[in-house]
């Protein structure tokens, strides 16, 4: 997505009364840096178990003042960049993924309805320096359907894999 459709989508998300955060890629260098800036920015239950796991778990249960009283959820990690070379950074996009598809469906993983709605829920890596083909090619994995535009590459997570 280009930078004016990252804007139209993050409008739609206050304008239903959701809300966005931001997040600094430097504080997310380090799978420890990942746990403690999402627990804190999006408020985490205390009980959070620091692991990748349990990360998912909670974007899947964000609480009503994270999202707009369940409106929605948006987050934006900032100077992205950084991160693309990090050990992590391939999870770290299939965990964003995991656990905005697990927050936009009203169905769980056993295929039973859950007791809550769908929280519309997106992630938006920003990024300065834009070589389509390189950031595709490192966040690609069997787990991951990514697809590339003009100005942006997108990550779902791929049905065969996870539904």
């Amino acid at each position: 997505m280009g930078s004016a459709e990252v804007q139209r989508r993050l409008s739609e998300v206050t304008a239903s009364s959701g809300l966005v955060h931001h997040f600094d890629a430097r504080d997310l260098m380090t799978e420890q840096g990942v746990y403690r800036t999402f627990a804190e920015t999006l408020r985490f239950p205390g009980y959070f178990g620091r692991n990748w796991d349990a990360l998912v778990d909670c974007l899947d249960d964000l609480c009503g003042e994270v999202t707009g009283g369940g409106a929605g959820v948006a987050g934006v990690v900032h100077d992205a960049d950084l991160l693309l070379q990090t050990e992590h950074f391939p999870l770290f996009v299939s965990v964003l993924c995991q656990g905005a598809d697990r927050a936009n469906s009203a169905v769980g993983l056993d295929g039973d309805s859950l007791d809550r709605p769908a929280v519309p829920e997106q992630f938006v890596l920003e990024l300065r320096d834009f070589e389509c083909a390189k950031i595709a090619g490192r966040i690609e994995q069997p787990d991951l359907i990514i697809t590339t535009g003009r100005g942006f590459v997108g990550a779902a997570l791929n049905p065969e894999e996870w539904h």
